[in-house]
């Protein structure tokens, strides 16, 4: 098992959340690699932006370095994020009361985190030199869609869609993971939820 899908799974005891975690990111990661293309090799707006035309190709490190940098980021975000929904799960009994207190309690940490580095990443992409640039922006687009469309959007709508399949680890992974097994919650007894929202309110 990878060590990325190792560390998630370990992190919120989940088989289901730490698949979807690296898909999340593998599909972050092509939008982005996608997006150098177009804007860099097809010059799509470099004209417009930064007064260069169309480079014709891109440097090989570029795509190498975008991925060890933005996998390793997004994942640490993921699993920041997830572990408070784990919490909240453990606590509640309820997907919807999870998704809602960990995204309450990691938002603005992660959307704050994610607008530093953008900015600081849209700095850098002021550099003459344009192997900077091309590696700047990359960075930049990264960061800003994994914190905005990924972890605000994709990631708290696929896990209320999962229900409670998200919390499912079996007994051989959680041996491989060295963590307690987290059988398959009975389905969630929507007569409890609604009682839980009417107390709330």
């Amino acid at each position: 098992m990878p060590a990325d899908v190792r560390a998630a799974g370990a992190g919120v005891r989940s088989l289901l959340l730490a698949l979807k975690a690296v898909l999340l990111n593998l599909l972050s990661l092509a939008a982005v690699l996608g997006a150098i293309v177009l804007v860099w090799q097809h010059g799509y707006g470099g004209d417009l932006l930064w007064g260069i035309s169309a480079t014709g190709s891109v440097a090989a490190f570029v795509p190498a370095m975008v991925f060890a940098f933005l996998y390793g980021l997004s994942m640490d975000y993921e699993v920041f994020i997830l572990a408070r929904m784990r919490e909240a799960y453990d606590r509640t009994g309820s997907t919807r009361a999870a998704v809602v207190e960990g995204i309450g309690r990691t938002g603005r940490l992660v959307t704050s985190a994610g607008l530093i580095l953008f900015l600081a990443f849209a700095s850098l992409a002021a550099a003459p030199i344009i192997e900077v640039k091309i590696f700047a922006t990359g960075l930049g687009i990264g960061i800003l869609l994994d914190a905005t469309v990924v972890r605000a959007l994709l990631v708290p709508a696929l896990v209320s869609l999962f229900g409670r399949w998200n919390w499912w680890l079996p007994g051989w992974a959680a041996r491989v993971l060295r963590v307690e097994p987290s059988p398959l919650p009975a389905p969630e007894e929507k007569e409890k939820e609604k009682e839980r929202i009417a107390a709330a309110v």
